[in-house]
């Protein structure tokens, strides 16, 4: 069985673009691969060092993935942190990372435009931990987006470096993985892009969003004053929500909005108050589920140890084999 590694931010809540997108397939992948999914608290100092609630955080994205439906049975979900065997393992990889390839990273070149006054040596490694965590489950399939291509392609470049550099044939070349071509993308409230807690609050529904806040976010959604001829192209503000109902509501709901606005008599109010209560309805199960499980402690920590336990059974025989090959031995 195929090795399947995904890290998961430790920052910020889950939406529902995450959940229609990755979520949805992590969940399909834990039936048909052998499934490694981490919390990367140790990736999340590197833009924000002084986190004023780490654990928090990850409890929090702890609680929403096991309720959107992830499955610690079936698949490993672990704290990054929890594993010391993957520092060690950038500690070698280090050792093989060039200067100049590190810094010609596209992500490392923007960082530095935006956050000048943060420019860390952690900021500068970023893709040889991202390959420490990949390479230490000798993984062959990472569900990454467009984004983080480069990172993967950097892991494989360290990879294929280490078996170079030892005669050996140890790492497998890991390749970004979708569980289907028809990946869902959800947009924003504010019609801009895509749904994303980077451009704002208010621009993104949170699966723990109360119904009252859902209602509120949505009925805030910025439109135009409406079509003027029958039949024409919406415009991108009117077509995210439209595009959100199609997700979220009954085709004959959205069939019924959409003819309407192509006989130019839509009333947006009318469409946001049915959109609101449609997510409403579509989040509840998991709204529920992360209220249960955000209670239950006992349940919480036997996950974590759970987790901890197989992904440190996987990593500990990767980092043996990596010492033994590379000559460190015990007296």
């Amino acid at each position: 069985m195929e090795t399947v590694v995904s890290g998961i931010r430790s920052t910020g809540k889950l939406h529902l673009g995450n959940y229609y997108g990755a979520v949805q397939n992590f969940v399909k992948m834990q039936h048909e691969f052998n499934c490694f999914f981490f919390i990367a608290d140790y990736h999340s100092l590197t833009t924000h060092p002084t986190p004023a609630d780490l654990h928090g955080n990850v409890k929090q994205v702890l609680v929403e993935y096991l309720a959107a439906g992830i499955d610690p049975e079936r698949a490993t979900i672990y704290v990054q942190s929890d594993i010391p065997e993957i520092p060690e393992l950038y500690l070698f990889l280090n050792m093989n990372a060039y200067l100049g390839e590190l810094e010609r990273s596209t992500s490392f070149k923007d960082k530095v435009r935006s956050q000048s006054d943060n420019v860390n040596a952690g900021l500068l490694t970023y893709p040889v931990l991202m390959a420490a965590d990949i390479l230490i489950h000798r993984a062959t399939k990472v569900p990454v987006g467009k984004d983080q291509e480069q990172h993967l392609e950097m892991a494989r470049t360290f990879g294929n470096r280490f078996n170079r550099m030892y005669n050996t044939e140890y790492f497998p070349e890991p390749y970004a993985f979708s569980f289907t071509d028809n990946l869902v993308k959800i947009p924003g409230l504010d019609g801009k892009g895509k749904m994303g807690k980077s451009e704002g609050e208010a621009n993104a529904v949170f699966l723990s969003d109360s119904p009252e806040v859902i209602r509120k976010k949505v009925m805030k959604a910025v439109t135009d004053a409406g079509p003027t001829e029958e039949n024409q192209q919406k415009p991108d503000v009117i077509s995210n929500l439209f595009s959100l109902m199609k997700v979220v509501s009954a085709e004959d709901t959205y069939s019924y909005f959409d003819d309407l606005y192509n006989k130019c008599q839509i009333r947006y109010g009318d469409l946001k108050k049915q959109l609101a209560e449609d997510m409403i309805l579509a989040t509840a199960p998991v709204r529920e589920r992360i209220n249960d499980i955000a209670s239950n402690a006992p349940y919480l920590s036997k996950v974590a140890r759970l987790g901890a336990e197989k992904a440190r059974a996987s990593a500990s025989k990767t980092l043996n084999d990596v010492r033994e090959i590379i000559g460190f031995r015990h007296f």
